[in-house]
C-alpha cells in the first residue's frame, strides 16, 4: 500500500481511483481557466479576504528577511504584502541571489476565492535584442565569464513590477510601510552572513572583479569584507525610499530608471536598454481554479493530478511545466510502495528527471509554438509513452527529448543558481510561493541605486540555431523572457480547494530536480518537509547524474551502483529549499534547506 501522509483532505472516491498510479482521471467539477481581468493600478490597501484565523508562517533564506515578513503578518497584512517586505530585506542581506534589480515568478492563492494567480515578474530582453547579440566577433558564442558581465547580459527588471501589481491586487496594508525594515537595515547596517561571507572571501567569479563590486563589497585593502563585518547601503535605503512614494514607476522613468539604462550601456559589451523598453514592460498574470486541470494549458498557471492531489506550478518560460511533467511520468510508478529506503525509488527519479530534462531543454520557451504545444506537451498518450521508458532494475541509457509538433533543437543554456525562494501563509489562509533571482551570483556586478542589475538574459541560448540551421527555441529575441528552471509549487488535495504544501528552490537548472526530490518525500513517502528537503539531492540529466553520496543510505547508493549506473559523488549542491506542510491536526509547519541559511518563522 502507498505511504500517503496524514496532512490532505480526501475524498474517498479519487482515493480509490487514483491510488493505482498513472491515469488518474480528470476531477468531477472542474472549471475552465479565466484570465485576470485586474487593470495594471487597481485601488490598493483593500480589505483583508478573510477573517484572521490562522497561524501565519514565513520560510525564507535568511532570519531578517523572514523575521519582516512575519511583522508585516502580525499586524494584519497579507501574504502579498509580507512578499514585498522579505524581498526588500531578501536584495540586501542576500545580494548574491536575488534584488530589486532581477526577476521573478509568484504562485498566489487567495483563500477567498479559491483562485491562483500566476504572476510572470521575468526579466524580458530590451526590443534592440537580436538573436546573435552573444555571438562574438570570431563568429563564435561568448565565454560565458565574458557575457555574464557585459551590458547585454541585463534584461528589464520585472520582479518589483510584480509585487507592485500583486499587493495591489491582494494587499491591505500601507504599501509605503512595507519597506521599513529593509530601509533601516541599509541605513545602520547589516551583519554579513556566513554563506554571503563565503562568496566574498573563497569563491571566484567574473563580477567579482568589477568596479561596483569592489567599491560595495571590498575591504579597501586588496580583499573582500567577510562574514561578521557591518554593511551599510544608504543608496539602497534612498531607492526603497524611491519605491515607498512612487511604486513601480521607479523603474519606468525618472534618475534611478535613466542609470539603469545609462549603465547597461557602459562597456564591456554595451548593451541596447532604452527608456522605452523600461517603461513598456508588463507583468504577465493569469488566474484559475485550482480543480481546473483538464484541457487548454497555455495561458494560465498549469495544475495538475498527481495521485490524490493537485499540484500547480507557472507556466512557460518559468520550468513549472516541466515539473509538472515529470511528477505526471512518475505517476507510473509505486514509488510510495517501494518506499524511500529503496533503490528503485530513486531510480524512478533517476529517470523521471532525465526524461524531463531532455523534453525542457528542447522545447520549453516563451514561443508562441510552445504555448500552442503546451497541451501536446501534457498530453496523457505522450506521457505514458515517455514514462514507458523506465526499465527498473537496470541502469536505462540517457533518453533523447519525444517527438512533439515542434521542430527545435536542444539547447545547452548555462543557468547559475543565483537564486532564492521563499513561502508564505498569512492568517487569512492566503499563500505565497515565490522563487526570485538576479541569475548568476551578483548578477551582472554592475550597480545602480543600491542594487545590482540582473545578468538574465544569458539565460537565453548564444546560439539561434544549430549548425545545419535548426532553430533553437529559447533564442534571444526582442521582448522575450529567457526560459527559466524558476518553479514555485502549492499542492493542493483532490478537491482543489485546501492548500496542503507550498515549496520551492533555487539552484539554477537543477530547480526541478530539487523540487521533484521535495514533493516525492512529502507526497509519495508522507515525510515531513524539513525530512524531505533533508534527503539527498540527486541531479540527473543526460549521461550525468550527481548525488550528495553524504546524505544517501549506502544501501541505496550500492543498489544504484548495482543497476548499473555510474554515479558522481557531490559535497554539497545549490539548493534552498523552502517550504510549508499540513499536518494531521490541521496546521502548518515548515522546511528550510541546511545547506543555506533559511528559517521557519512561526
Amino acid at each position: 500500500m502507498i505511504r500517503l501522509p496524514l496532512t490532505s483532505i480526501l475524498v474517498t472516491g479519487l482515493i480509490i481511483g487514483c491510488l493505482g498510479g498513472a491515469g488518474c482521471a480528470t476531477l468531477p467539477g472542474a472549471a475552465p481557466h479565466t484570465q485576470s481581468a485586474v487593470a495594471q493600478t487597481p485601488p490598493s490597501h483593500t480589505s483583508p479576504t478573510t477573517a484572521p484565523r490562522y497561524t501565519p508562517i514565513v520560510v525564507a533564506a535568511e532570519p531578517e528577511a523572514a523575521e519582516a515578513g512575519m511583522a508585516v503578518l502580525k499586524r494584519g497584512g497579507t501574504a502579498a504584502d509580507a512578499a514585498v517586505a522579505v524581498q526588500t530585506v531578501l536584495g540586501l542581506v542576500e545580494p548574491q541571489s536575488s534584488g530589486l534589480g532581477g526577476g521573478s515568478f509568484m504562485l498566489y492563492y487567495d483563500a477567498k476565492t479559491g483562485q491562483i494567480t500566476d504572476y510572470n515578474g521575468r526579466e524580458t530582453a530590451p526590443a534592440a535584442a537580436t538573436p546573435d547579440m552573444f555571438i562574438g566577433a570570431d563568429g563564435k558564442p561568448l565565454a560565458f565569464r565574458d557575457a555574464v558581465v557585459s551590458g547585454r547580459a541585463t534584461g528589464v527588471p520585472g520582479a518589483m513590477h510584480m509585487l507592485d501589481r500583486a499587493q495591489r491586487e491582494h494587499g491591505n496594508q500601507d504599501w509605503a510601510s512595507l519597506f521599513t525594515t529593509a530601509e533601516s537595515l541599509a541605513d545602520n547596517g547589516f551583519t554579513v552572513t556566513r554563506r554571503l561571507g563565503n562568496y566574498l572571501q573563497n569563491v571566484d567569479f567574473p563580477q567579482k572583479h568589477t568596479p561596483d563590486f569592489v567599491a560595495y563589497l571590498g575591504d579597501g585593502k586588496g580583499g573582500y569584507r567577510k562574514t561578521g563585518d557591518t554593511i551599510k547601503n544608504p543608496a539602497y535605503a534612498e531607492t526603497l525610499r524611491a519605491f515607498a512614494k512612487q511604486r513601480g514607476e521607479v523603474f519606468r522613468s525618472g534618475p534611478i530608471a535613466e542609470a539603469i539604462v545609462a549603465k547597461t550601456h557602459d562597456a564591456p559589451l554595451p548593451g541596447g536598454m532604452t527608456m522605452a523598453d523600461l517603461k513598456t514592460y508588463s507583468v504577465k498574470a493569469t488566474t484559475t481554479q485550482p480543480y481546473s486541470t483538464a484541457g487548454d494549458y497555455q495561458n494560465r498557471a498549469v495544475c495538475i493530478t498527481y495521485r490524490i492531489y493537485i499540484v500547480c506550478s507557472n507556466n512557460a518560460p518559468s520550468g513549472g511545466i516541466a515539473l509538472l511533467q515529470g511528477l505526471k511520468i512518475a505517476e507510473s510508478q509505486p514509488i510510495g510502495q517501494w518506499g524511500v529506503h529503496d533503490p528503485r525509488a530513486w531510480q524512478a527519479l533517476i529517470e523521471t528527471e532525465r526524461l524531463m530534462y531532455a523534453d525542457r531543454d528542447q522545447y520549453v520557451a516563451d514561443t508562441d509554438l510552445f504555448r500552442s504545444q503546451s497541451n501536446a506537451y501534457l498530453d496523457p498518450a505522450y506521457l505514458k509513452a515517455r514514462a514507458d521508458l523506465i526499465r527498473i532494475g537496470q541502469a536505462n541509457l540517457p533518453p533523447k527529448a519525444g517527438v512533439l509538433p515542434m521542430k527545435v533543437a536542444m539547447d545547452q543554456t548555462i543557468e547559475p543558481g543565483g537564486t532564492t525562494h521563499f513561502v508564505i501563509r498569512d492568517s487569512y489562509g492566503n499563500v505565497v510561493s515565490m522563487t526570485t533571482t538576479v541569475e548568476s551570483f551578483f548578477g551582472t556586478g554592475r550597480m545602480v541605486g543600491g542594487f545590482f542589475l540582473n545578468n538574465q538574459l544569458t539565460d537565453f541560448s548564444f546560439s539561434p540555431s544549430t549548425a545545419d540551421g535548426l532553430p533553437i527555441a529559447n533564442s534571444v529575441a526582442g521582448g522575450k523572457h529567457p526560459r527559466s528552471s524558476m518553479a514555485p509549487v502549492i499542492v493542493f488535495d483532490a478537491t482543489g480547494k485546501t492548500v496542503v504544501a507550498a515549496v520551492g528552490s533555487p539552484g539554477g537548472t537543477s530547480i526541478l530536480s530539487y523540487n521533484l526530490k521535495v514533493l516525492f518525500g512529502i507526497l509519495d513517502w508522507g515525510l515531513p518537509m524539513q525530512d524531505a528537503i533533508n534527503l539527498p539531492n540527486v541531479v540527473s540529466r543526460g549521461d550525468s547524474i550527481r548525488i550528495e553520496q553524504g546524505r544517501m543510505e549506502p544501501a541505496v547508493w550500492d543498489g544504484l551502483v548495482a543497476m548499473g549506473y555510474k554515479l558522481t559523488p557531490v559535497s554539497g549542491e545549490e539548493s534552498g529549499l523552502n517550504g510549508i506542510l499540513k499536518k494531521s491536526d490541521g496546521s502548518f509547519d515548515g522546511g528550510s534547506d541546511p545547506r543555506r541559511e533559511g528559517v521557519v518563522v512561526k
